[in-house]
């Protein structure tokens, strides 16, 4: 039996940690008796009731763990702590606001299964405004201008990663990690889904 390690950044989101927690409980449940898993929320230092809503969850459920920061440490530093404290054989990383479809993870697991050790959700559309939208696509091209190695358009960080590839991560040993600059410099052999 394999472990999956989702890691889930949160800042004031009170209002959708209880139905992502849903969404993903239900999501791995539809993958079988072959996996176990893990889902660590790390609290960003909210100052909602995010944290409250948090410890509810993993009082009636042993799957869940939470790390609450001390102060806010940012939208990179965060999560990069919570996938360094993962123990599952894959990390899955998605965040609080439900901008990304969990049930996403059963097609990424499945790639996974195959062989694969990256597998990104690509976001080719959304349903923020189209100027916002538009600003980010001018981000990644800058970006992959700026940079001296392939980087991915549309990638938010949301995906799945082998054991492999959270080790070499780890590895790196960066104080203020890129995590998405991380992924391509690494450059395991990925697979991108599309979604909105």
């Amino acid at each position: 039996m394999k472990t999956i390690s989702i890691i889930t950044p949160c800042y004031n989101e009170e209002l959708n940690v209880r139905e992502l927690y849903e969404r993903v409980r239900a999501t791995i449940a539809s993958l079988g008796d072959s996996y176990i898993y893990e889902h660590i929320f790390i609290d960003n230092a909210s100052t909602d009731n995010t944290l409250g809503v948090l410890k509810e969850l993993a009082a009636q459920d042993k799957n869940v763990k939470v790390i609450r920061n001390t102060r806010n440490f940012g939208h990179i530093r965060s999560p990069h702590h919570a996938l360094l404290q993962a123990r599952g054989d894959v990390v899955i990383s998605i965040v609080a606001d439900l901008q990304d479809p969990p049930e996403m993870i059963v097609e990424m697991v499945r790639a996974w299964e195959t062989g694969i050790r990256v597998v990104i959700g690509v976001k080719q559309s959304s349903d923020e405004s189209g100027l916002m939208f538009m600003i980010r696509k001018a981000y990644y091209r800058t970006v992959k201008r700026l940079s001296g190695i392939e980087t991915y358009d549309n990638f938010t960080g949301f995906g799945l990663y082998d054991r492999v590839v959270v080790e070499a991560i780890r590895a790196m040993a960066d104080p203020y990690p890129y995590f998405r600059g991380m992924i391509a410099e690494l450059g395991f052999a990925r697979l991108g889904i599309p979604y909105h």
